[in-house]
């Protein structure tokens, strides 16, 4: 469309027009069923429709035809005509047929102004050209049969990027082979419990606090959950020792969710050692562990033993979550039983987005993004510290300098009672007992702020708004 039409705001620009059967008089039946089309609502102000050419070329009619249908119904006020940009539905429609004319946009009178919820990244800062860039360069380049049905553990040139960049920068001992690609931190889980569950597991331990989600989805593939205690130094392993028959534990050890703290160092060989003695699986959910600011990043659990601990891994915090990109470092034995999990093909990561994450890392462009976004998180986690010692300085914020979020304690007040006050201020967060595990014994509250969220420029007046309902 030319710059006058692109004026006229958002535009349906899809040149496929389906009007039905044309039976009799084929002008007469071809004006009838565009105006239809415009008063059902089908046809929205502005949509661009095909070119008479092409128009004429699907219904099989002369072209000349369908120019004339274009001509009176522009008379008649249905369409509008650009020199050079073709017929579009025109605006005035709206005034004739109210609402149904014209798209109802969502109703956000209601919706909180900023989402505070963890584990959401700041979107904004999303690496755009440079993922072009490598959408680009791969694309254009890429052999033809990467255009069809793909190995389901993934692209062979991820799957050894991933392995090196992990050992690199998470300490991993990884190669191309233990490495499954999938569409997240979700399916990578879901894959796994169904793999356990098919090889005999029946318990898997949690910790006390972590993702209902995640919970549902061990629970889907008919395994019970055991919640383990999580105090200032992580999980107590020695719940794993008085509990009977459990196969494996999913952990979040270098920064518990929603807690905040790592799990001690001797805690993490005390648990590896375990996992070895009973033949036992470590699943680690390694869901931020770019983010830490006060120190380097801890490293992965996996590191200390290939054969026991299963890595977790996902590009939804430090990218997007839209990307569907996730990875699993496997246990050599655990290989197939996985990859089985995923059926004959790959169904759910396309090829492109698997290309153009290769690339991204290995151009060190996923490097600098993360230090970027590193950098800016811990401004805005020092800026939120700071000014919540200052307006309201009987809130304790727990956890360690890291990750998206932090766990908000304020004496007196319940997590749901500061839930609803932050909801006043048209901000949505969720109470540390919505992370609750049903048998856990601690009663341990308050609420859980995601910090990551909102754009560079809208920091400050979310901030401002927590502060208000905190003070």
């Amino acid at each position: 469309m030319t710059d006058r039409a692109a004026e006229r705001g958002p535009r349906t620009t899809g040149l496929d027009l389906h009007l039905g059967r044309l039976d009799g008089n084929v002008r007469a039946c071809l004006m009838d069923a565009v105006r239809d089309a415009i008063r059902a609502g089908r046809l929205a102000p502005g949509t661009r429709l095909p070119s008479s050419r092409a128009l004429a070329a699907d219904l099989q009619v002369a072209r000349n035809t369908v120019v004339r249908v274009y001509s009176e119904l522009i008379s008649e006020g249905w369409l509008t005509g650009f020199q050079g940009s073709g017929t579009v539905v025109s605006e005035r429609v709206a005034e004739f047929f109210g609402e149904r004319a014209r798209p109802r946009p969502a109703d956000t009178r209601s919706r909180p102004g900023h989402d505070l919820r963890p584990g959401h990244p700041d979107l904004s800062s999303f690496p755009r050209d440079e993922w072009i860039r490598a959408v680009k360069k791969t694309v254009g380049t890429a052999p033809f049969e990467a255009f069809g049905y793909a190995d389901p553990r993934g692209r062979g040139e991820l799957r050894d990027t991933l392995a090196r960049y992990l050992a690199r920068a998470r300490g991993l001992r990884a190669h191309a082979g233990n490495v499954v690609v999938c569409s997240g931190a979700a399916e990578g889980l879901r894959l796994v419990a169904a793999a356990l569950a098919a090889t005999g597991v029946t318990r898997v331990a949690v910790e006390e606090f972590g993702l209902p989600t995640q919970r549902r989805t061990l629970a889907d593939a008919g395994l019970e959950t055991v919640p383990l205690d999580v105090d200032a130094d992580g999980v107590d392993p020695s719940v794993l020792e008085g509990s009977s028959g459990i196969g494996a534990v999913l952990l979040t050890p270098s920064h518990q969710f929603p807690l905040g703290v790592a799990l001690r160092y001797d805690r993490r060989a005390a648990i590896v050692e375990w996992a070895r003695r009973h033949g036992a699986l470590v699943i680690e959910d390694d869901y931020d562990g770019e983010f830490r600011y006060d120190r380097s990043p801890v490293g992965a659990l996996q590191g200390l033993d290939r054969d026991h601990v299963l890595y977790l891994g996902t590009a939804s915090k430090s990218l997007a979550p839209g990307l569907r990109l996730g990875w699993l470092v496997v246990p050599d034995r655990l290989v197939d039983a996985i990859t089985a999990q995923k059926g004959d093909t790959e169904e759910t990561v396309g090829f492109v987005n698997q290309l153009a994450m290769t690339e991204f890392v290995e151009s060190g462009a996923y490097d600098r993004h993360i230090r970027a976004m590193r950098a800016q998180y811990r401004r805005r986690r020092r800026h939120l510290v700071e000014t919540l010692a200052q307006h309201a300085p009987e809130v304790r914020v727990a956890g360690m300098a890291a990750g998206l979020h932090v766990l908000l304690e304020q004496p007196g007040r319940t997590g749901r009672e500061l839930v609803q006050r932050i909801a006043d201020e048209q901000l949505t967060v969720e109470p540390l007992s919505f992370f609750r595990h049903p048998d856990a014994a601690s009663d341990r509250d308050g609420v859980v702020i995601g910090f990551a969220a909102p754009s560079p420029s809208g920091w400050s007046g979310v901030l401002d708004a927590l502060v208000r309902a905190l003070a």
